[in-house]
């Protein structure tokens, strides 16, 4: 594989400014391989030398690199940068050229992120931020950097800037970093206050909450002030930070949480083989990202996830985006995003897959995987809290609601205008709710209850382990009821669906609320 040419010889912009750029080389991080460029020095340039800044001033010091990635790159190109001491400021831009490609092909995305002194190793101490190519530019002091980074002093060694060429053209990717460092009296590290583990809340509940989105910490377009407050207009109760592959905004909710809101601080794990959502981490934890399904290090990271208190929820399995698609099984997962966001194709696919895991889990009395959905909302007008996932939680707090997710006592709904009451009786006085087993014999008769409110123009429908058996419509206020009566030999399980009116005649029409399934038999 041809490497990026960063060479002096046909880089005029480093080359006029420093000539030590080294051999490029390929090196393993402990699991995907990734190139490492030529490094960049300063070791020759005085402070405000004007040799390459772009009109800094006195304090500033300037390097351009340029190259181009070929098709087949690896995951990540990493160039070294020597910081040398008495440095205030590290600010980094860069840019790189779409080509013109044919219908289908996909075009150049390269990403940005950096590593400091402390170095490049999976899952190592050295990542100080991420902001894959949702902006051009960054910078990072002892007291600010910019949202997807960590504030800290800029420390003496080789720090690297990461660039993930997530996907190349044909004709391969030209791109330019530029590199400044500011010179000066370094500022103060604030003390970072992290959300709470608790909230008032209303003691055991039904609690609403949404568990994916994004601010401006990564892609997304909000200010964590903003989703805070449109988290309580939309009648939740509990929100988890998961910005893609950065833990920056976690100190970022001061004063935002309340007695009617606790706010869960994760991450959005984004590989090049599928997005996890590490749901209600320690405050700075960092989980890492740099490996695909081939290197057998996701098993690892789960682990890494619940060792940081959280959980482990596969996001959008079956999305279209390159590098969606969830291809490192569902073993690890606490819970699995079934509905992610306005619901589509990809979700209804998610959903008949996640069912056909109940079947062989009723078979074998083992574990299953309870469903879950979540906006993934990133800006205006996305909505947060459309779904939601309504949990039954002893208390408005992170292992509560933690608990209630992992036991699948949830269900998933639209919007806070649906509200849902779902479980099964037995002949002898027993009863299940949703997550739940109603121990039950073979041939007992079981009756099978829904009642729902604001769902106008729904349909019910009672889905099993052999399909859907029983449909009804809600009356026209969208408030009724539903029964049906089974017996642990004819169904399994039983799940709730409530659905609109189908958009295209003969295909089902898009959820309203889905519930996780009761169990029937011993």
């Amino acid at each position: 594989m041809t490497g990026p040419e960063n060479r002096p010889e046909n880089t005029a912009e480093y080359s006029a400014h420093d000539r030590s750029i080294g051999r490029r080389g390929l090196f393993v991080t402990g699991a995907a391989t990734a190139l490492t460029l030529g490094t960049v020095s300063f070791a020759n340039a005085a402070p405000g030398d004007g040799g390459g800044s772009s009109g800094g001033g006195t304090g500033d010091r300037t390097r351009v690199v340029t190259g181009t990635l070929p098709p087949g790159a690896p995951d990540f190109v990493y160039l070294p940068v020597e910081v040398p001491r008495g440095v205030r400021e590290l600010a980094v831009s860069y840019t790189y050229e779409k080509a013109t490609v044919p219908a289908g092909t996909q075009n150049n995305a390269l990403d940005i992120g950096v590593f400091d002194e402390r170095g490049t190793d999976l899952g190592g101490r050295g990542f100080r931020g991420w902001s894959g190519g949702a902006r051009t530019e960054f910078f990072i002091r002892a007291d600010a950097a910019t949202p997807g980074y960590i504030p800290g002093p800029v420390r003496a060694g080789t720090w690297h800037i990461a660039l993930g060429p997530y996907t190349v053209a044909p004709q391969g990717l030209p791109y330019k970093v530029t590199v400044t460092l500011r010179f000066g009296e370094r500022g103060t590290t604030p003390t970072p206050v992290y959300p709470p583990t608790r909230a008032k809340g209303r003691g055991r509940a039904w609690y609403r909450g949404d568990c994916h989105m994004h601010s401006w910490y990564s892609d997304g377009r909000r200010t964590p002030a903003e989703i805070a407050a449109l988290a309580r207009a939309a009648g939740l109760d509990f929100i988890n930070t998961s910005e893609h592959n950065t833990h920056a905004s976690h100190p970022a909710w001061e004063g935002l949480w309340g007695d009617d809101l606790l706010i869960l601080t994760g991450e959005e794990i984004t590989t090049r083989n599928g997005h996890v959502v590490a749901l209600g981490t320690d405050p700075g934890t960092f989980i890492d990202w740099r490996y695909r399904a081939r290197d057998n290090r996701f098993g690892h990271y789960a682990r890494e996830i619940r060792r940081a208190g959280g959980l482990v929820v596969p996001a959008h399995p079956h999305a279209t985006c390159v590098g969606c698609n969830w291809k490192f099984g569902f073993g690890e997962a606490d819970a699995v995003e079934v509905w992610n966001g306005p619901y589509t194709p990809d979700d209804e696919v998610t959903l008949a897959e996640w069912d056909n895991t109940l079947a062989v889990a009723a078979r074998s009395g083992g574990a299953w995987t309870p469903a879950m959905g979540n906006s993934d909302a990133h800006r205006d007008p996305d909505r947060i809290g459309g779904p939601q996932t309504v949990v039954l939680a002893d208390e408005l707090s992170r292992p509560a609601i933690q608990a209630g997710l992992k036991a699948g006592h949830s269900y998933v709904a639209e919007s806070s205008a649906v509200s849902l009451s779902f479980g099964a009786s037995g002949g002898h006085g027993q009863h299940a709710g949703i997550g739940e087993r109603l121990r039950a014999e073979r041939d007992e008769r079981v009756t099978v209850r829904l009642e729902a409110t604001g769902a106008p123009g729904c349909t019910v429908s009672f889905v099993t382990d052999q399909g859907t058996l029983f449909t009804t419509p809600l009356p026209s206020s969208g408030t009724g009821s539903a029964e049906w009566q089974t017996t642990p030999s004819y169904a399994t399980y039983v799940r709730a669906e409530l659905r609109h009116a189908p958009l295209v005649p003969g295909l089902p029409g898009p959820l309203a609320a889905f519930t996780n399934p009761v169990f029937l038999g011993d």
